[in-house]
């Protein structure tokens, strides 16, 4: 299970719902002031109970239809053993930020909502959510939350959110075909360079068969594909308040190069250089493809008879990372039960939901002390997926919409230049990008 539309909304082009956000956001600073009685019901995060109260109240929960199925599945769980009951309304996922924003303008949030993680600054810093830095740090296992998406929810010191869902880039691997090609089917790539290898030593195959595939015209798959391999050798993307970009460094060029050198020489399987996304996850699973970057979330739907490995993705010589994406939930500033709401969150958090419902559905945990767990055991890939979460990023940036999704911005002509092009133009190109960061 999981979601089926790749990194969750990395690939969306959401600049509508941007638009409005940024239209809500001067709208709503009056949130999380308490003028209306609402701060010491989510303000602060004050419980004295880590728990929060089961007393029987109705709460209302948004959520992306990205993350419908896991996202349905906690609330029946947590529905059929408590007393307050959620009701779940599941937003098709480009109209989802539009609706945040309407929903914050008229003070009409509803009690819990979730946010792809990328956006989560911006829904912090307008005052949508309610501080949970008390209840969160009580939580007895709270340093084994995934900790990207803690601090893409922390803003002036404060936590506002929580893990909902996660999804992982990771490398899968097709070991048929590296049996094939005389590869070792039990030792992926753990450099950029050994990647480079193998694709190239599975092309040569012929017959239709490829080496590797990207997204070449899809700016979110390239941020949750590329990054890893920089942040794999050490090294930033974004400066820590994420107005300023660092995507020209050499580390970066190399991680180019070796992408334009298999474009240069087609190992790249037919349409990369077009690909928006909308197909990207297609190509891996119809067994003519070596080795390429993808979500975890689509390891669940592959072909039963794909024999296909799992890594993570390397730098240029070495080292492992991944962006962690998907959603993270928070309780609305102006919820009137946010000890309950935090009943659910808690919950949704512990031994029980995680694993018999989240990992159970072989999705990635949100803990990393769980990351093997009696489902994932089963499955090894599901284990290396899992512990990746701690050596994983979440980039934080304000206008993380505009720089990185928009198919105008800046980052999709630096991905172009750099890949289709003869790179010359990549110091250019990432001025341009931190010029948008910083707008």
């Amino acid at each position: 299970m999981g979601s089926t539309t790749g990194p969750c909304g990395y690939l969306r082009r959401i600049t509508t719902g941007a638009v409005a956000l940024l239209v809500a956001s001067s709208l709503v600073t009056a949130c999380g002031s308490g003028d209306d009685g609402s701060d010491g019901a989510g303000g602060g995060g004050g419980a004295a109970d880590a728990k929060g109260v089961d007393d029987g109240a109705t709460l209302t929960m948004w959520t992306r239809a990205a993350t419908r199925p896991q996202s349905e599945a906690l609330v029946k769980a947590y529905n059929e053993g408590h007393k307050n009951k959620i009701e779940l309304t599941v937003v098709p996922t480009d109209d989802y930020q539009a609706k945040v924003g309407a929903a914050a303008g008229s003070k009409d949030l509803p009690d819990l909502f979730a946010s792809d993680v990328v956006f989560v600054p911006n829904y912090t810093s307008s005052g949508l959510f309610a501080d949970l830095t008390e209840r969160v740090d009580a939580l007895p296992f709270a340093e084994n939350l995934a900790q990207s998406h803690i601090k893409a929810g922390t803003y002036e010191d404060k936590k506002y959110v929580v893990p909902h869902t996660l999804d992982l880039s990771v490398l899968f691997y097709n070991k048929d075909l590296y049996r094939k090609a005389k590869l070792d089917p039990d030792k992926p790539p753990t450099s950029l360079s050994e990647w480079d290898r193998q694709a190239r030593a599975v092309d040569a195959l012929g017959s239709g068969v490829n080496g590797t595939f990207f997204g070449g015209n899809c700016g979110g798959c390239g941020v949750f594909t590329w990054w890893p391999s920089i942040w794999s050798a050490g090294e930033e993307v974004l400066n820590k308040e994420g107005t300023e970009a660092t995507l020209d460094s050499d580390t970066a060029k190399k991680v180019y190069d070796t992408y334009r050198g298999w474009v240069r020489d087609d190992i790249v399987a037919p349409g990369a250089r077009e690909e928006t996304g909308t197909t990207w996850t297609g190509v891996f699973p119809k067994g003519k493809v070596g080795v390429m970057p993808m979500p975890s979330t689509t390891l669940g739907l592959m072909p039963k008879d794909l024999d296909l490995g799992v890594a993570p993705i390397p730098g240029p010589d070495g080292g492992k990372s991944t962006f962690v994406g998907g959603d993270a939930i928070g309780i609305a500033a102006t919820s009137k039960s946010a000890d309950q709401a935090w009943n659910f969150l808690a919950w949704s958090l512990g031994d029980k939901a995680q694993v018999d419902v989240v990992a159970a559905n072989k999705d990635v945990v949100a803990r990393t002390d769980l990351a093997s767990n009696k489902y994932s055991k089963a499955d090894p890939r599901l284990v290396t997926i899992n512990e990746l979460v701690a050596d994983g990023r979440t980039p934080y940036a304000l206008k993380f919409g505009q720089t990185f999704n928009d198919p105008n911005g800046p980052w999709l002509s630096l991905m172009r230049d750099a890949v289709f092009g003869d790179g010359a133009s990549v110091d250019k190109d990432n001025e341009a990008v931190s010029a948008s960061l910083a707008d």
